[in-house]
C-alpha cells in the first residue's frame, strides 16, 4: 500500500511540474515543442482551444488505442499521468514567468526533464505522443525512438507556420535540453567507479580497501602475456567520490601500481541498491 502511495504521489508531482512547465515557462513564448501539449499550445494559439481540453481529448483517445493495442498494464500505468495532466493544466495560472525566452525555454525543458525522468522511474506515463510509438513497435517494428521522433517532429515543424522560425528553433533545442537532462539524471548522477588494480601488493591493498573504504574486492587471477607470470588483480567498484580516497590506498603500499578506471552508470547489488545487512 505504503509503495503505491509513494508511486502515486511521485507521478502527481511529476504531472504538476509538466504543467507548471508548459503554461508558465513553454506556452506563454509559444514554444511548441513536440507532445500533446505542443499541439495544445499550437491549437489554442490558432482556433482557441483550451489546451487543458485539447490534452483531455486526445489522452481519452491515446488511453483507449493503448487498452486495445497495448494490455491493461500500459493503461493503467498512463491512465493517472494521461488522467491528471489535462485537471493541473486547467488549474495552473496561464502567466509568464520568465520574460526572457531563452531563459524559460532553459528553465522550462530541465524542469520538463525531470519530470518526464520522474514518471520513468515509476514505470508511468503523461500520454500523449508516447503510446504511439509503442503501438507502431508491437505491430509494426517500428524503433520506439522513430516512431516519437516522426510525431514530435511534426508538432515541431508546425512551429514554423503557426509561430515563427525562432519558435521553430526554440522547440528543438527545448527537446535537446529535455533530452539532455534525462540522460543526466539516468546516469550522471549516479556515477560509479570500475576500478581494475594490478600489483604484487594486492594483499595489503585489499585489505585496506575492505576496511578503510568499506568496499567490497573481487580478486581475478590473470596472466602477462610477456611475462607468462601469474598474477592477481584486484576489481573494486566504488562511488566517485571515494576514487582519491582508493589511489591513496595503493599509492601507500605499491607507487608502481598499474591501476585502470572507467565510469560506470549503473551498479545493482549488496551496498549499491540496498544496505549491507538488508533483506
Amino acid at each position: 500500500m505504503l509503495f503505491w502511495i509513494k508511486k502515486v504521489g511521485w507521478i502527481v508531482l511529476a504531472i504538476a511540474i509538466i504543467s507548471v512547465v508548459v503554461n508558465m515557462f513553454l506556452g506563454p513564448h509559444n514554444i511548441a515543442a513536440g507532445g500533446i501539449t505542443g499541439l495544445a499550445i499550437i491549437l489554442e494559439s490558432e482556433l482557441g482551444f483550451d489546451r487543458s481540453v485539447t490534452v483531455l481529448i486526445a489522452n481519452v483517445i491515446i488511453l483507449a488505442c493503448a487498452f486495445i493495442f497495448l494490455g491493461k498494464e500500459v493503461f493503467f500505468n498512463t491512465m493517472i499521468g494521461a488522467g491528471l495532466l489535462p485537471v493541473f493544466l486547467y488549474f495552473t495560472p496561464h502567466l509568464k514567468l520568465i520574460n526572457d525566452t531563452v531563459l524559460s525555454m532553459a528553465a522550462g525543458s530541465i524542469l520538463f526533464g525531470i519530470a518526464v525522468s520522474i514518471l520513468y522511474a515509476n514505470r508511468a506515463s503523461s500520454g500523449g505522443t508516447a503510446v504511439p510509438p509503442l503501438i507502431f513497435k508491437k505491430y509494426f517494428g517500428l524503433n520506439p525512438s522513430i516512431g516519437l521522433f516522426i510525431s514530435d517532429g511534426i508538432i515541431i515543424v508546425l512551429n514554423l507556420f503557426v509561430f515563427s522560425v525562432d519558435s521553430f528553433f526554440y522547440a528543438i533545442f527545448t527537446l535537446l535540453l529535455v533530452s539532455l537532462t534525462m540522460r543526466y539524471i539516468e546516469s550522471g548522477m549516479n556515477k560509479k567507479k570500475m576500478v581494475y588494480i594490478i600489483s604484487d601488493a594486492y594483499k595489503p591493498i585489499t585489505h585496506d580497501i575492505l576496511t578503510k573504504i568499506n568496499r567490497g574486492v573481487t580478486q581475478i587471477p590473470i596472466i602477462g602475456a610477456y611475462e607468462q607470470k601469474e598474477r592477481q588483480m584486484v576489481m573494486v567498484t566504488l562511488d566517485s567520490k571515494n576514487y582519491r580516497d582508493l589511489l591513496t590506498v595503493v599509492q601507500e603500499h605499491d607507487k608502481h601500481a598499474f591501476v585502470i578506471a572507467d565510469n560506470v552508470s549503473e551498479v545493482h547489488g549488496r551496498g549499491f541498491t540496498y544496505e549491507s545487512g538488508s533483506v
